[in-house]
């Protein structure tokens, strides 16, 4: 491995760990208009992802939940990703990041850049760490089709 690409694997490992430790929007949203559960029974991970989607644009997002540090990172840097983007764009999230997650794949047709996201890739050397990672996607998707039924990783 060069020397930039494990400095690089560094500052993902970081970038992890920080949102892990200090999770973004980690509350709830009294107000959430969808809201989604998500469970991943091989690891233990639990959250709940709330929205404000108005005039079909995510104008709050925010999770609360316990799990492993992936799994809260994943999360966290879902809830910047997709917020104030239109439902279409957040749907389009969740494609590109569980396709690129589950595939090791880049799709040519993503409409954002993946930026943080690109942290997440580890993931992929580690199956059982996928699901951790795709869990809040997962929910995600479960909120703004209001389907009612938690989202699981099985």
């Amino acid at each position: 491995m060069s020397e930039d690409a494990t400095e690089m694997q560094d500052l993902y490992r970081e970038l992890i760990l920080d949102h892990a430790r200090q999770p973004r929007n980690f509350k709830r949203l009294a107000d959430a208009t969808h809201s989604a559960e998500g469970i991943n029974p091989l690891c233990g991970d639990k959250l709940h992802l709330y929205l404000v989607v108005d005039q079909d644009k995510i104008t709050e997002i925010s999770f609360q939940g316990s799990g492993c540090a992936i799994s809260m990172a994943s999360a966290s840097l879902l809830t910047e990703t997709v917020a104030e983007r239109s439902v279409a764009d957040a749907v389009a999230c969740v494609t590109t990041v569980t396709r690129r997650l589950t595939t090791g794949k880049e799709e040519a047709s993503a409409t954002f850049d993946l930026g943080k996201l690109r942290a997440l890739d580890g993931v992929t050397q580690y199956p059982s760490r996928v699901k951790c990672a795709t869990l809040a996607w997962h929910a995600l998707r479960a909120a703004l089709n209001q389907a009612g039924a938690p989202a699981t990783t099985e």
